[in-house]
């Protein structure tokens, strides 16, 4: 039986002219976000949040059923639009260069946007969760595979075509791409970076491109 704060939670979510609720809400995954980056997923507490705001954790249960939901919640919209995203940038015009340079550059944008959720995610052993979200990291994984998959194809058709070089098989030059704007988790910080995630995006995608580059 759903409980009755938990109505009341759905009941505020589903109201649109509630900006006082989701301001509030907003305010929680800011003070979540702080924490998962300090002291990872794994370790934080709901109450460790509740810290965070300077509130009690019976205050947050209002506005959140947990911290799985919350940050599942906010990971699984940023990746899907990530995803959604890439496949408009496949399916659109340009060369293969193009495509790739637009798909770095985006998902550069999409680690300063989400943050730090995306970085924590991406610290996440998704073979290795409880039970109880265990669907989730299934649904997460096969996000995954598809936008791997995605930069695999664009890499394989710039070869095929002739304008990317083939420095070796298409998928070590994708997870190179991938990890290559990974590894920005380790030092990067929208609010304290001397680059913004453009100028990074941009850097990453003119140092890639020119080894790919076939002329």
């Amino acid at each position: 039986m759903t409980s009755g704060i938990a109505r009341r939670r759905a009941a505020a979510r589903e109201e649109k002219n509630n900006p006082s609720y989701m301001q509030r809400r907003q305010e929680i995954i800011a003070a979540a976000a702080k924490v998962f980056k300090r002291k990872g997923y794994e370790s934080t507490s709901l109450s460790d949040i509740a810290e965070e705001l300077g509130t009690d954790r019976a205050n947050l249960y209002y506005y959140i059923a947990g911290k799985q939901e919350l940050f599942e919640e906010v990971v699984t919209e940023a990746i899907t639009n990530n995803l959604a995203r890439a496949e408009e940038i496949r399916d659109g015009d340009g060369t293969p260069q193009v495509k790739l340079r637009n798909i770095i550059e985006q998902l550069m944008a999409a680690y300063a946007d989400n943050y730090p959720f995306l970085y924590v995610y991406m610290q996440e052993n998704l073979s290795h969760v409880s039970s109880g979200r265990a669907k989730w990291a299934t649904s997460m994984r096969s996000i995954n595979k598809r936008y791997e998959d995605l930069i695999i194809g664009i890499i394989e058709q710039g070869y095929a075509q002739g304008s990317l070089r083939n420095v070796g098989p298409a998928w070590v030059v994708a997870y190179g791409i991938l990890g290559a704007v990974g590894w920005t988790n380790r030092w990067f910080d929208p609010q304290k970076s001397k680059a913004t995630a453009t100028e990074i995006g941009r850097t990453y995608a003119d140092m890639i491109l020119e080894g790919l580059n076939a002329a």
